[in-house]
């Protein structure tokens, strides 16, 4: 599927929020441009912290599609186990 003319939006857990708020963190539009959408059990890395996605909800606003991105709590790249990979 491409994403021209799809919005993506990460939805992110109220802990996750207040410390991207606190901290001033910019989240990358990490789909832009890119010719697939993010799928389950893809992560995306920003501010020394790793998000797993964990579910994902198509919409519609009205004039375009929107594809909701639900992801996990954060965990930093030290409690990343890279043994299974």
């Amino acid at each position: 599927m491409s994403v021209q003319g799809l919005q993506v939006s990460l939805v992110f857990g109220a802990e996750d929020q207040a410390w991207i708020r606190r901290e001033g963190i910019a989240v990358p539009r990490f789909w832009h441009g890119h010719g697939a959408v993010p799928v389950v059990g893809d992560v995306v890395r920003f501010g020394g912290r790793q998000f797993a996605i964990r579910a994902r909800v198509w919409e519609h606003d009205g004039q375009s599609p929107v594809l909701r991105v639900f992801v996990g709590d954060a965990r930093a790249p030290s409690d990343t186990s890279l043994g299974t990979l």
